[in-house]
């Protein structure tokens, strides 16, 4: 019994169910095993827990996508915070070595200017240098150059962006400064280096100018002392050459040089003035080195043995020996004259005239232009003489005056170097 009751279960086991699907006249029969039971099973465990899954992510996706926008948004703002902060040192920077660029320009320009106006002045430097030479007052050849020395500024264009220009602009300056220092400090003590030179220079200048100023001025003082002891006065400017005008102004500090050129100019135009004078008059010896045997004023007549009036002065001088003008001036008469055997007159200015005679032969004609010193004859014993020698009058306004005071005179201008 209990042999037929186990195997009554096992064919109960292994009874298998069919699974009949009929259409029409066609019938089909399908065995259903257990795998089969099982992977059914199996699939719709794997569907729910799939249906699971899609409904979990469904409902968290919008917390993850949630999450991830804000990290997203807050790793945008930093990188927007640091980009804002880069910006802003950049700004400052740049905005910095604009600044600095500016300085720089701005000090560029000032020493570019300071340049231009030192090569302007040098430039009427020389000229005024060339007529106090030409004067007699020209300084030695190391305050002649200190005088006209100018500075150099060599430099590129004002580009100060650019590395290679700045340092072509400041040279060694930038080289030795230090790195913690902007380009506005080495600037500043650049150009300040520079516009001392420049300072130096211009007073260098300024005080040799004054030198020169004074000694011109002191010349023709002198000058002036001894044209005035002859009643001489200086010659007057041509009609419109003094001539200035204008608007008064403001001064300009940039010309700083301005009133110290124009004071050695009107001194210098004073002193040329003078030294024209003194060449247009009487004062040189006609006969250097001569002797005079017979002074002006009263004295016994070679010829008759009588007190007369001698209107001259008269020089020892061998028949032939040259006879030179005292001065510049125009012969009024050059021939022969009662008394005076062959004579040439000069005109000098201001009523001044000379007269020379007993000449041999005469060097000049009526009318001729003569500078100082030209030879218008030679000596002789023409006229009224005794023997050869030269007669030499002064007169002023047709009146004879003592040749002494002119010849005197003339020593002391060749002392002074104008004679």
């Amino acid at each position: 019994m209990g042999k037929s009751g186990l195997n009554g279960f096992w064919t109960r086991a292994q009874k298998q169910h069919v699974l009949i699907l009929a259409s029409g006249d066609t019938i089909r029969h399908m065995n259903i095993r257990p795998w089969m039971v099982g992977a059914a099973v199996t699939l719709v465990a794997v569907g729910c827990i799939g249906y699971l899954g899609a409904t979990s992510y469904l409902v968290m996706r919008d917390s993850l996508i949630g999450a991830s926008m804000a990290r997203q948004a807050r790793m945008q703002h930093d990188y927007e915070d640091r980009i804002s902060a880069l910006r802003a040192q950049v700004d400052r920077v740049t905005s910095r070595q604009l600044l600095d660029q500016q300085v720089v320009e701005d000090k560029l320009q000032s020493l570019l200017e300071q340049q231009m106006a030192l090569s302007a002045r040098s430039g009427k430097l020389g000229t005024l240098l060339d007529r106090a030479g030409e004067a007699g007052i020209l300084p030695t050849p190391d305050e002649s150059q200190a005088l006209v020395e100018k500075a150099d500024i060599s430099v590129p264009a004002p580009n100060t962006r650019d590395k290679n220009n700045r340092s072509k602009l400041f040279g060694a300056g930038l080289q030795t400064s230090s790195a913690s220092e902007s380009m506005a400090d080495n600037a500043d003590r650049v150009f300040q280096n520079v516009t001392l030179s420049l300072k130096r220079i211009q007073q260098s200048q300024q005080a040799r100018i004054h030198a020169l100023t004074a000694q011109a001025t002191e010349k023709a003082d002198a000058i002036q002392v001894i044209l005035d002891s002859n009643k001489i006065k200086l010659d007057s400017p041509a009609a419109g050459e003094d001539a200035m005008g204008g608007p008064l102004m403001p001064a300009d500090p940039k010309l700083g040089l301005a009133p110290t050129l124009a004071g050695l100019d009107g001194a210098l135009n004073r002193l040329e003035t003078a030294r024209d004078t003194v060449k247009d008059m009487p004062f040189a010896n006609p006969a250097p080195t001569h002797e005079i045997t017979s002074p002006f004023g009263n004295r016994t007549d070679p010829l008759l043995g009588r007190l007369a009036l001698h209107p001259g002065i008269d020089f020892r001088a061998a028949t032939g020996a040259p006879i030179k003008s005292a001065g510049a001036g125009k012969v009024l008469l050059a021939g022969e004259v009662n008394g005076y055997g062959n004579m040439v007159e000069i005109d000098h200015g201001q009523g001044v005239t000379t007269r020379y005679g007993h000449m041999s032969r005469l060097n000049v004609k009526t009318g001729d232009a003569v500078d100082e010193g030209q030879v218008i004859g030679f000596a002789g014993s023409t006229g009224r003489s005794t023997g050869p020698h030269l007669h030499y009058e002064i007169r002023r306004n047709g009146t004879p005056i003592n040749p002494m005071s002119f010849l005197v005179s003339g020593l002391k201008l060749k002392e002074l170097g104008y004679q």
